[in-house]
């Protein structure tokens, strides 16, 4: 069965230089155990293929029914040297949220 992300969560995101911030936050707690056994830093990574050139790190946050990934090597150096357009890396977790998620029932 295909998940999309959106529908079970929402997301904000930032930047530090050339990292990208993601955070996901699920609606519930049924949508926060999805996140956290198939939205992987893998997953992450293939998903921004051409845009992440770095390693994504991946860190849970239960309490907040959360999961934060760092992009490194996403931004074309950060906002003040980059030609990219979102050199700030803030409409990232928009783009995460379109990612649809193959779960096993």
């Amino acid at each position: 069965m295909k998940i999309k992300l959106i529908d079970i969560a929402h997301g904000r995101s930032g930047d530090k230089g050339d990292s990208a911030n993601v955070g996901i936050i699920a609606y519930n707690k049924e949508g926060y155990e999805i996140i956290k056994k198939y939205l992987t830093a893998e997953k992450v990574k293939s998903y921004f293929e051409g845009i992440c050139l770095g390693e994504v790190e991946r860190f849970e946050l239960p309490n907040l029914l959360a999961l934060n990934f760092i992009l490194h090597n996403t931004l074309g150096g950060g906002g003040t040297i980059s030609l990219k357009l979102d050199a700030q890396g803030k409409t990232l977790a928009a783009a995460l949220l379109r990612m649809e998620l193959v779960v096993n029932q």
